[in-house]
C-alpha cells in the first residue's frame, strides 16, 4: 500500500482494499474479515487506523461487527442503496429520457472543461457524451455528458447496455455508497457546434444543471453536465412548511 503523510489517507486506502476483496469476492457474503491484528499487520497501519475502516465499510452497509463474533460480510441491503434516490427527479429523469451515447474515452480535463465541471485540470476522468431523447419525441430533450471517476471507468463496459442512472451501478460494482448530490443550475446560451444537433438556433437560452455526486469516502465519483433548451425543461418542486 502507498505510504502517504496522513492517517486519513491510510484508512481510506484500507477501506477502498477492504471493499475491493469484497466485491471481488476474496470475502463472500456470511465469511468473516480478518481481526483487528492481522489488518493490522496486511497493510502495516495502526489499529486506530483499521478500526476507521472499518467503519466505513459498515456505514457502506457491507459489513457487521459485534463483540465477541467479529466483523461478517453481510448482503447489502437494497433499500439502503438507494437512500439518495429520495431526489426523484434524478432517477425519474435518468429513466425516462434514454442516453444515446455517442463518445466514450479517458479524457486528460484541459481549462474549461475542469472550470465547467468543477473538477482538476489535468485530471484524467472517463467522458461519456451523449444526447438524451424521450421515446417517440423528434428531438433531444438535452445534451448530457458524464464525467467518471478514472476509479471506477470500468463502469463503462456496461452503460451501452444500461438504461437509467449510472451512480446505482457504481454503488453496486464497487461498493461505495452515494451520499451526497449537489446540483447547480445555470443559464448559458447553445453553442453554434451544439445547435443542430439540439434542434435550436445558436445562441438560443439554455439551463445547464450540473450535478457532482460524492460517496462517503468524500470523493467524487462523477460529475453529470446536462444541458437543456430553455423550451424543453421544467422542474418541479413542492415545499412543506414544518411546524416548530
Amino acid at each position: 500500500m502507498t505510504e502517504t503523510s496522513s492517517a486519513e489517507h491510510r484508512y481510506i486506502q484500507v477501506a477502498r482494499a477492504l471493499r475491493k476483496d469484497i466485491i471481488d469476492g476474496v470475502y463472500p457474503v456470511g465469511s468473516q474479515l480478518p481481526t483487528e491484528h492481522e489488518l493490522c499487520e496486511r497493510f502495516s497501519v495502526s489499529r486506530y487506523t483499521v478500526r476507521e475502516a472499518l467503519r466505513r465499510l459498515r456505514e457502506d452497509n457491507l459489513v457487521s461487527s459485534r463483540p465477541r463474533t467479529g466483523t461478517l460480510v453481510v448482503p447489502r441491503s437494497t433499500s439502503d442503496a438507494y437512500d439518495v434516490m429520495s431526489i426523484n427527479d434524478l432517477v425519474a429523469f435518468a429513466t425516462e429520457a434514454r442516453l444515446a451515447i455517442e463518445s466514450m474515452n479517458m479524457v486528460t480535463l484541459d481549462a474549461e472543461t475542469a472550470a465547467k465541471t468543477g473538477l482538476g485540470e489535468g485530471e484524467e476522468w472517463l467522458a461519456v457524451r451523449g444526447f438524451r431523447r424521450s421515446e417517440g419525441a423528434d428531438h433531444p430533450v438535452c445534451r448530457t455528458e458524464y464525467y467518471i471517476n478514472r476509479a471506477f471507468a470500468a463502469v463503462g463496459r456496461l452503460l451501452q447496455r444500461h438504461t437509467g442512472p449510472i451512480f446505482p451501478l457504481l454503488e453496486d460494482l464497487f461498493g461505495v455508497r452515494i451520499v451526497e448530490v449537489h446540483q447547480e443550475i445555470a443559464a448559458v446560451l447553445v453553442e453554434p457546434a451544439l445547435a443542430d444537433a439540439l434542434r435550436v438556433d445558436p445562441a438560443s437560452p439554455a439551463l445547464e444543471v450540473q450535478r457532482t455526486y460524492r460517496t462517503s469516502d468524500g470523493e467524487v465519483a462523477q460529475v453529470t453536465v446536462n444541458t437543456h433548451p430553455g423550451s424543453r425543461f421544467r422542474h418541479s418542486m413542492t415545499m412543506r412548511r414544518v411546524r416548530g
